[in-house]
């Protein structure tokens, strides 16, 4: 093929919608879970990650320096209140009924406090430090450097009226019935959700070799926001995406060249021209001339949804705090969890 033009893309969508997308769908059926092999493996990704979690805690620890100003010290040590925070948000209780459970384990461990000690961890600034030098030594010792990776976003209910999955469908269900005015519609609902604090938003971006988060962020206001703060996070670490995928959000040159040269998998809207930059020209020629390739990788951005339904599923799809800055992070202890059970993935 030639030269591409934007009515090319055009055509190349509804071929997908078509044709393109049926033979997509043969060629790549989904493989059927062995649910024994599964919980098998899974049982053992629990086993590594609590018998790493001590070593891994106290290397976290060990470069943080700690002077003590005036008034009394803490009374728990560094490891005792990372170790709380963690497996409070493991257990996915309200700090009050923690700190009750606390209370029988605490003749064992030696532990007792109040629930409002474990409601100042979320915004301890010692323990943060360590969980997210946590964060960044996981990722060192499965030698993650450079990344192909995937990235998408969710959301966790502030409340345990809604959940944000089934929201977030009747969003689009309703944008399909409505497909003039669904936008407009869709745009106060979100608004709506806002306003009334429903829905905590969080973006995470998977490295596919390693299935671990190199990164992750959250917002109150937006997936958008979300995004820019695991961006950021990542630009801190010094980790290279030599590759990343992103729905159709994403879909547009300005979020491409944000990205420098870190080659893009993104289907584009249904509106897309050629107008841009000569990396968004190039992407768009690859997926007109090669879809089906082009798609194969596109496609692995289902590592994404997977990682969140695992994550749900082990700590709950609601955050119980309720200043910002406390279910921050509240999400980032749920991504350190993710990457502690899934060290001994492979």
């Amino acid at each position: 093929m030639g030269r591409v033009t934007g009515d090319d893309i055009q055509y190349k969508l509804e071929e997908i919608n078509d044709t393109l997308g049926k033979k997509y769908a043969l060629e790549h059926p989904e493989k059927e879970r062995d649910w024994r092999t599964y919980e098998q493996e899974f049982a053992q990704r629990i086993k590594i990650a609590m018998k790493d979690l001590d070593p891994l805690i106290d290397e976290a620890i060990s470069t943080i320096k700690i002077i003590h100003g005036p008034g009394h010290p803490h009374s728990l040590t560094l490891d005792q209140r990372v170790k709380l925070l963690l497996i409070k948000q493991l257990v996915g209780e309200s700090n009050r009924m923690f700190a009750n459970m606390l209370a029988i384990f605490s003749m064992l461990s030696g532990i007792d406090v109040s629930y409002k000690t474990i409601e100042r961890l979320y915004s301890d600034d010692e323990t943060l430090i360590a969980i997210h030098n946590l964060h960044v030594l996981i990722l060192k010792k499965k030698g993650v450097k450079n990344s192909d990776a995937t990235g998408d976003g969710t959301g966790y209910s502030l409340t345990v009226k809604k959940n944000y999955e089934s929201y977030a469908q009747k969003l689009k269900d309703l944008a399909k019935e409505n497909p003039e005015n669904g936008r407009e519609k869709d745009e106060t609902k979100k608004s709506e959700v806002h306003k009334k604090r429903l829905f905590a938003y969080s973006f995470a971006l998977m490295d596919l070799d390693s299935r671990l988060y190199i990164a992750f962020g959250s917002s109150m206001k937006s997936e958008r926001k979300a995004y820019d703060r695991a961006m950021k996070l990542l630009s801190s670490m010094g980790i290279e995406m030599d590759s990343i995928r992103l729905d159709r959000y994403y879909s547009s040159p300005s979020y491409m060249d944000e990205l420098g040269n870190t080659k893009v998998f993104v289907i584009p809207k249904k509106n897309a021209t050629l107008n841009g930059s000569q990396k968004w020209k190039s992407t768009m020629k690859e997926f007109v001339e090669d879809t089906m390739k082009y798609l194969e990788q596109y496609h692995k951005r289902s590592n994404s949804e997977s990682g969140f339904a695992a994550d749900k599923k082990m700590l709950g799809w609601n955050i119980a705090q309720k200043r910002d800055d406390r279910i921050d992070n509240a999400l980032f202890c749920t991504g350190v969890w993710h990457n502690l059970f899934n060290m001994g993935r492979f």
